[in-house]
């Protein structure tokens, strides 16, 4: 079984009176992609901080790769970060920057520059490597950002909305580049992302936090599951029945009609199966021109743990 590599223990932090994370616990191991949620002010920058020591806990413990938080200069050794917001020189070509960090790890000339040249591999830029970052675009400042948390072979890397503001192609670039890394290196990946297809595509594990808590955690399947009985669907009616289905399925218990704009179709939820929905409707003599329930995904989870929150 893969060693664990990450283990968080009762951690909390409150800024005065105001608390930001409250006694997360997690464990992670080798290889694995944990897929970091919650709403905007949930607490998911705040624990990456801690965890990479920028913060000290104001309760609790964590270990990284066996080192315990006490030992932050240590942990700083054997993780990589890549923040939300990170600045780059311009002037520095892709080459140098990567040589400049590597060297700032104790790697000598020769060597730095060596893993320089094999991470602008790894991150597809050996093309771009002697030209000034500044000619770069977005997409491959992340790549090159995901290079540079790569420089010192970590135990863990945290990446804290690295797709952000990426077109499609792009965002597709990094979520490869991500599992890549995690399958070939044994290298445990945090992502804090607001993309759930992202954590659906990458993602060995889920950890969701509202409020500063953990509120759900374990495999996508895990969380998917416990939102199973809440069922999506679309019922077509023709136009001028669509009132009359709404009224209907109003007084249907554990039912739920969502405001949607087209004319000819029904958008519910139903906690209880669809079977209750589709009979009243049914019932009520109102043709049923088409039904499509939907399977639960991980936003659907996503929303119900977190009472609607923006994700």
């Amino acid at each position: 079984m893969p060693g664990v590599t990450l283990e968080a223990r009762e951690l909390s932090k409150w800024f005065g009176s105001r608390t930001a994370v409250e006694s997360v616990s997690f464990t992670a191991h080798e290889g694995e992609v944990i897929g970091l949620l919650g709403p905007n002010g949930a607490g998911k920058t705040t624990t990456i901080r801690m965890l990479s020591t920028v913060l000290p806990p104001t309760a609790g413990d964590f270990e990284v790769a066996g080192v315990p938080s006490s030992r932050p200069a240590d942990i700083r050794a054997r993780i990589g970060v890549l923040p939300e917001s990170s600045g780059y020189p311009g002037h520095q070509t892709g080459l140098e920057y990567l040589t400049y960090h590597a060297r700032l790890f104790g790697c000598s000339r020769d060597d730095a520059k060596r893993t320089a040249v094999r991470l602008l591999g790894q991150v597809g830029l050996t093309e771009r490597a002697n030209t000034r970052i500044a000619t770069y675009s977005r997409g491959m400042r992340q790549r090159l950002g995901i290079a540079r948390a790569l420089v010192n072979d970590p135990a863990v890397v945290f990446l804290d909305e690295p797709t952000l503001g990426l077109d499609p192609a792009g965002q597709k670039e990094i979520l490869t580049l991500v599992r890549t890394i995690a399958e070939a290196h044994g290298t445990t990946i945090v992502l804090s992302t607001h993309t759930l297809p992202e954590v659906e595509q990458v993602c060995s594990a889920v950890l969701i936090l509202d409020r500063g808590k953990v509120i759900s955690a374990g495999t996508v399947a895990d969380v998917t599951s416990a939102d199973a009985n809440r069922q999506s669907g679309r019922l077509r009616v023709p136009p001028g029945e669509v009132p009359r289905a709404k009224e209907v399925l109003a007084a249907v218990p554990g039912v739920t009609v969502t405001p949607d704009d087209r004319r000819d179709v029904v958008v519910l939820t139903a906690t209880d199966g669809m079977n209750k929905a589709l009979a009243a409707v049914l019932n009520a003599g109102i043709p049923v021109l088409s039904f499509e329930i939907e399977g639960t995904r991980l936003s659907d989870a996503f929303l119900a743990l977190t009472r609607g929150g923006a994700s």
